[in-house]
């Protein structure tokens, strides 16, 4: 993985509002650089893996469809990891589905899983489903990562996403991610306080789960913000690729703009989180 800035100059949390650079920074090295379209090739693929490799340093992963995951892990060094979706993005109660999703990923040589937990069924009260599913999921991958992803824009309610959380720690999950980025409302403020609270409020969790803020995120300033919500609920500690992730396809250009000194160095706006 990608090392990850010094946060010697940053202190207190809310300073990486302020310093765009830093959060560049951070958020390059934190970042699953995403490529989710229907009509993906792998014409497409290679060139997302050629950006990941930028010359500011590699992101943390690239993120593609299953089908796909195989050639993103030949164009990538061992350094980067490749992620894949699963039972994505609708997120059905289809166990078999998610199965065939994840077996894929796995044969490919992948590191990680980002799967959708369903959260339809969720809503309609089976979280029976939702468990049997990630369960047997997390049965499938054993050695990879697994991000479960809780669809928060289409749960809404706070309740809800804090039983969506509980059903994906309890199911394994070493990543707790927001959004598909399929839906109208992705990662907000909102939903990331919901998942960071229950990481650290489950004693199993708090010192090893991850957050993935996923959808939506198309600026540093974006960024920035899930930076310091990650810090104050988890600590400085978290600020890793271990710990922390940022999923976006289209970042990357503002990152490379401000490390590359042609974008404006304008600090995140107060009350951005």
């Amino acid at each position: 993985m990608p090392s990850t800035p010094s946060m010697s100059t940053l202190t207190p949390t809310t300073a990486w509002l302020q310093d765009p650079v830093a959060s560049a920074r951070m958020a390059l090295a934190c970042l699953d650089l995403t490529s989710l379209n229907d009509t993906d090739t792998e014409a497409d693929i290679a060139r997302l893996c050629q950006r990941a490799l930028s010359r500011f340093g590699p992101v943390a992963a690239v993120c593609v469809w299953p089908r796909l995951a195989a050639f993103a892990r030949r164009q990538l060094p061992a350094h980067v990891a490749v992620a894949a979706v699963a039972n994505f993005p609708d997120g059905s109660t289809d166990v078999q589905r998610a199965l065939r999703d994840t077996g894929t990923i796995v044969d490919s040589g992948a590191q990680e899983v980002d799967v959708v937990l369903p959260y339809a069924a969720l809503r309609q009260g089976d979280a029976a489903s939702v468990s049997t599913l990630l369960g047997a999921v997390r049965k499938a991958c054993p050695e990879l990562l697994l991000k479960v992803i809780l669809e928060t824009g289409e749960l809404k309610d706070e309740r809800l996403i804090e039983h969506a959380c509980r059903l994906a720690l309890d199911a394994g999950a070493d990543f707790l991610k927001t959004s598909t980025g399929k839906t109208p409302v992705s990662a907000t403020p909102q939903a990331a306080r919901l998942l960071l609270g229950a990481i650290r409020s489950d004693g199993h969790a708090a010192a090893r789960v991850g957050f993935k803020p996923s959808g939506g995120i198309r600026t540093v300033a974006d960024a920035a913000s899930y930076i310091v919500l990650c810090e104050e609920f988890l600590g400085t500690a978290s600020l890793t690729p271990a710990r922390f992730r940022i999923g976006a396809s289209s970042i990357l250009s503002d990152i490379e703009a401000i490390l590359g000194g042609t974008a404006p160095l304008v600090a995140a706006p107060a009350g951005t989180y």
